[in-house]
């Protein structure tokens, strides 16, 4: 059987896991929203270019432009909510690293109790 020490331990690695995991996954939103940003401000300077097809198919470059807009604005949103996600997994994982350091400086406490008890019992059985 497993130790509160030890669950603690491995709670607070999975706890770290799941907080980089939400920090991975904001950076990737927050990188999508920067590349459909920038598709969509290409198109647009492809669309006031000279030689530039858009004069046939302007519709074609208003939607792609919509689009990319579209999903900026839904990167954007994604990485907000894994912002707050972030936010929860650090709370989290700050109050398992607390309680189990509580853990840990008990138990070395305990054990160093015990060792003086040990070594008291050892002075008077000499005695």
């Amino acid at each position: 059987m497993t130790t509160r020490k030890e669950r603690l331990r491995k709670l607070v690695k999975v706890q770290e896991q799941l907080k980089a995991l939400h920090e991975t996954r904001h950076a990737t939103f927050v990188a999508a929203a920067g590349a459909a940003e920038a598709e969509a401000r290409e198109l647009v300077e492809h669309f006031d270019a000279d030689q530039s097809l858009a004069g046939l198919f302007p519709d074609l470059y208003h939607r792609r432009i919509a689009n990319a807009l579209v999903r900026q604005e839904a990167s954007l949103e994604s990485a907000r909510q894994e912002a707050g996600l972030i936010a929860t997994a650090t709370a989290r994982t700050n109050m398992v690293e607390r309680a189990y350091k509580d853990v840990r400086r008990r138990d070395e406490r305990e054990r160093s109790d015990r060792e003086r008890l040990e070594l008291i019992a050892q002075k008077r059985e000499q005695e």
